[in-house]
């Protein structure tokens, strides 16, 4: 087993609109990974819980307004980072938020469905990131076919004794 001397914890969100989708940015030229496209957010700088430093990131990469409240955490990509390094990317969903997302570090913005931002290119932990949500929104529609009816809702009260 190698010894990392490094761990580098990553936050990033799921920006969700009321049409079921969610917001990638493109990286910069000039950047790693340029011209791939990930999920904002960015590193948990010392003395920050994760939740703090992605409202911070959202703020300076998209111009909005997060609180740590509108944040729920949701899955997790553990990859290397190269030489000693380890990166653990902290994903988040968030639904609500203050301002218009702006692509002001990135070369781009993109809200699409999780099938449509899957065939994005993108770093190997966004990958993770993207097929979690896609599974998300499968079972999702899973659990939607199999719901009972609800025989109050119908207007069948009381059980066939009471009849």
């Amino acid at each position: 087993m190698t010894n990392l001397t490094e761990i580098l914890p990553v936050v990033a969100v799921a920006l969700s609109d009321d049409q079921g989708r969610y917001l990638m940015q493109q990286r910069p030229v000039g950047k790693a990974h340029a011209g791939l496209w990930e999920f904002p957010g960015g590193k948990v700088e010392r003395g920050e819980t994760p939740e703090q430093a992605l409202c911070r990131e959202l703020a300076e990469e998209l111009g909005i307004a997060v609180t740590p409240d509108d944040l729920s955490p949701f899955a997790f990509a553990s990859q290397p980072a190269g030489g000693e390094r380890h990166l653990i990317l902290l994903l988040y969903l968030c639904h609500r938020w203050e301002g218009a997302p702006r692509a002001i570090e990135a070369a781009a913005l993109c809200w699409d469905v999780p099938a449509a931002l899957a065939a994005l290119p993108m770093p190997p932990a966004d990958v993770v990131l993207v097929e979690a949500l896609k599974e998300r929104r499968a079972s999702a529609k899973r659990s939607a076919q199999h719901v009972k009816p609800d025989p109050y809702r119908a207007g069948q009260r009381g059980s066939a004794e009471e009849k």
